[in-house]
């Protein structure tokens, strides 16, 4: 990673931390406080809505940063960026890059698709693209696509997750990549983080442990369902989207559907219910990760993200005596 895009992030950090993107979960909030609190902070554009808000969220947080930057000089305060949905189904990508490279944001986390336009758009004013994937076949593409780093979605993350188990991925794409890589999954605390250095990654990527936190957007019944569950409560199918992905059992029996229908889902098949009257994904029916075990509170960001340098300091010195 030397000298890479991604080593001039990781130097902008107190922690090397990527917020997660979080759809109906990550605002300008956020973003700011976990950039302030020295970690990366990211948002899916389509939080911005309509499209015209998103010009207003990213002059937002762009002056609460400069403005925070200006009180506190000697502070180390991070980048932000946002994520795209590059594919056919999200009609505003190609307006909403437009609009964030207008802005020449720092940091693009791209999914779903090769991620070859936003590179050729922010590539040239320095953007930094990092995609996306779940497996090997995936990451070679992105790699072909010229990314500069790869997000490893390992099993266990929330939303639409992978299957594999983080070692063997990270094993298996450092056999033929030695580029960035971020991982992601199931990641809570500081000794997490060390851990997936450990592993020769370069970042550790949350999402669910951000969700319980007072600047996120996440209703309140959504955090303490998070703080109230275990690994077991978390229940993996492709029943509401059409593509796997992990998601809250309480949330699920809440709606009203049976957890046994939708562990009984296959992949490429969508929820059946009336889509007038069906649950909403991500509004009603909420993602979380495996790692909801480890949550045991809602606190602000600032507190959280000192909480967990503390942690990999700590981890880190048990296992240099």
């Amino acid at each position: 990673m030397t000298n890479s895009p991604v080593s001039t992030l990781r130097a902008q950090t107190r922690i090397p931390v990527i917020g997660a993107p979080m759809f109906l979960v990550s605002g300008t909030d956020l973003v700011v406080a976990q950039c302030t609190a020295g970690v990366i902070g990211t948002f899916p554009t389509l939080n911005a809505r309509p499209q015209e808000t998103l010009t207003v969220w990213l002059t937002e947080i762009e002056n609460r940063l400069a403005a925070y930057k200006k009180d506190h000089p000697t502070d180390i305060v991070s980048p932000y960026g946002v994520n795209l949905i590059v594919h056919p189904s999200n009609p505003r990508w190609e307006g909403d890059l437009e609009i964030c490279a207008t802005h020449k944001v720092p940091l693009y986390i791209t999914s779903l698709h090769a991620p070859n336009k936003v590179i050729d758009r922010v590539h040239p004013y320095g953007g930094i693209v990092l995609h996306d994937v779940t497996n090997a076949k995936h990451a070679r593409k992105a790699i072909d696509a010229g990314v500069d780093g790869l997000i490893l979605v390992a099993n266990g993350a929330g939303g639409h997750a992978g299957t594999i188990n983080p070692i063997a991925l990270v094993n298996e794409i450092r056999a033929f990549y030695d580029g960035p890589l971020i991982l992601s999954g199931c990641i809570s605390h500081g000794k997490d983080v060390l851990a997936a250095l450990a592993l020769g990654c370069d970042f550790a990527y949350l999402g669910t442990r951000f969700i319980t936190t007072t600047e996120s957007m996440a209703p309140a019944a959504y955090q303490d369902m998070i703080v109230q569950s275990a690994s077991s409560d978390i229940l993996y199918s492709p029943y509401f989207t059409g593509v796997p992905g992990n998601y809250l059992k309480a949330s699920i029996v809440a709606a009203g559907i049976d957890p046994t229908e939708v562990l009984a889902a296959k992949a490429g098949g969508a929820v059946t219910l009336n889509k007038d009257a069906r649950p909403k994904t991500w509004k009603d029916i909420w993602g979380a990760g495996q790692g909801v075990g480890a949550i045991d509170s809602t606190m602000p960001v600032r507190q959280l993200v000192d909480q967990m340098l503390a942690e990999f300091n700590e981890a880190k010195q048990k296992l240099t005596r």
